[in-house]
Order: structure tokens, then sequence, then C-alpha cells
């Protein structure tokens, strides 16, 4: 493989790193974490917890059996110590939970928290981010082909052209998604229901990645402009030389060409002596022509 193709695979390397950072952030559910807080649920156990007395009345006045309708239950856990803090993550599709016994995690759709008005500012940002990974494949896809194919009929300029357009455009798309997601979730934090606004939150890993995707489309638009940038500017100078060439060989002929040009011009130089009539004014005093040889 040759140095051009050698930078061509490298570039093609950042636009599939961005691709499969893109995805991954699309199908997790990690942009955003943090804790809720809830209160905690009453005794299950029909031996009671450590914070709380079951009691019950007998049936009869010496019922040994407990009637589980009439069992009270007191607790005496004050402030904080009535709620425990249960963690969350939200995506584009879908929130999810630690259950109450920890034994895994409950989620619904991130659509159904949206308020209604702002419903459409979600499937805004899953479009760009739909087209954004379009894009990315696009350019992936030229570039591959780009790096496999050798036919030098075909101008591969416009191809660096192209990847370049393309990556801009992706990454302005993604950078536009991922703020209106921002946007919706503290809308969503502000606005949503009573019973999954966090009490804290932060940015998730796959938030990070999705910023990291965008970074890389800029550098790989940044990259394909100077590459194309300087092969154009190289294909203008060696036209220009070419051209300059041609015009040289054109207005100084070679030796061999004058050689040639003067052998065809010249005529055979005659044996005999050559008359030449020589007409020029002559003194008044001196009448008639003169005739030199």
């Amino acid at each position: 493989m040759d140095r051009a193709r050698q930078q061509q695979a490298l570039t093609l390397l950042p636009v599939c790193l961005a691709l499969t950072f893109s995805l991954t952030a699309m199908g997790s559910s990690h942009w955003c974490e943090g804790t809720r807080q809830t209160t905690k649920p009453l005794c299950q156990d029909s031996l009671g917890g450590p914070n709380c007395i079951h009691f019950s009345r007998a049936r009869g006045s010496g019922g040994s059996s407990d009637n589980a309708d009439q069992a009270v239950q007191y607790i005496w856990e004050m402030g904080d110590d009535k709620f425990i803090q249960r963690r969350f993550h939200a995506g584009l599709w879908q929130s999810c939970e630690e259950s109450l016994n920890s034994t895994g995690e409950q989620c619904r759709s991130f659509w159904s928290l949206i308020p209604a008005e702002e419903q459409g500012v979600l499937w805004l940002s899953i479009g760009a981010e739909v087209l954004n990974v379009f894009l990315m494949l696009t350019s992936a896809i030229l570039l591959g082909t780009k790096v496999s194919c050798c036919s030098s009929g075909f101008n591969w300029l416009k191809v660096d052209a192209s990847v370049a357009i393309l990556m801009v455009l992706a990454g302005l798309l993604g950078m536009v998604a991922h703020m209106m997601y921002t946007t919706i979730f503290q809308i969503t934090v502000n606005l949503g229901p009573e019973d999954w606004k966090p009490q804290t939150w932060d940015y998730g890993w796959s938030y990070c990645l999705a910023w990291s995707s965008f970074a890389i489309c800029m550098a790989v638009a940044v990259t394909a402009t100077s590459r194309y940038t300087t092969a154009h500017l190289e294909c203008r100078e060696k036209q220009r030389a070419k051209q300059s060439s041609r015009h040289l060989q054109h207005n100084n002929p070679g030796p061999d060409s004058k050689k040639t040009i003067w052998q065809t011009k010249t005529a055979p130089r005659p044996a005999g002596p050559v008359f030449v009539k020589v007409a020029r004014p002559l003194p008044q005093d001196v009448p008639g022509k003169v005739s030199a040889c």
C-alpha cells in the first residue's frame, strides 16, 4: 500500500470510530445519571424489621390467631431516615431506576415522562441523531471505496471534498441533537411526574461518547479539507508547469529546428557572375544609369 492509501486508511479509522461512538450512545440509556429520593416501603416481613413493630388484635377473647387485615405497624424513623436513595439513568429511549429490593431495574419510556407540549423536541433530537449517523455512514462508505479502488480515471478529489462537507454537517447535527436533549431533560426534571423527579443528576458516559463523536467529526472534516486543498493546489501547479513548458517550446524552437529551417530557406549559389541593378539617384550632371556587377 502506497503512502497516499495509508493516509486515506488513517482518515477512515476516525470516521468509523465516530460512527461507533454515536451508535453506542444512541442505543444506551446512560445519557444522564443520578439519584432519586423515595419513601421506604412498609415492613413486609411477618416478624417485623429493626425499626417497625407489628401489632394485631385477636379474634376472640382467648384467640390464638391474628387477623392480618387489622394489623398495625409502628415506625419511628424520622427525617431522612424515612427515605432511601435509588439510582436512575436515562437516555433517548427509556429511563431506568433500581428496584426496591435491589435485584434489578424498572424501566419506562422516556417519552412518557416528558410534558405533552415538549415531546416534539425529543423527536427532533432523535431525528438529528439518526441523520448524523447516516451522514457518517455515507462518509465511511466513500472513504472505503477510495481506499479499496485503484482506478485513476475518477476524480478522487471530489471524494475528499464530499467527505469534508458530510462530516461538517454530521458534527453540526450531532451538536444540535445533544443540546436539544439536554434542554428537554432539564424541562422534564422541572415539570415531569413527581414519582420520577431526581434529587441529584449529572451527565453519564453515553453523553460523553456523543460529544466525543462530534469532536472526531470536526477533526476529520478539517483533515479532509486540508488534504483536498493541498491536492488541488498541487494539481493546479502541475497544470501551470505543463502549460508554461508548452508555451516555451512553441516560442523558442530548438537548434535542430532552426537548422532545418535555415537549410530549407537557403537557395543554391550560382556559379557565374550575378548582375544586380541598383536604382539610386544620380547627380544632375551625369546622364544615364549605371549598372554594377
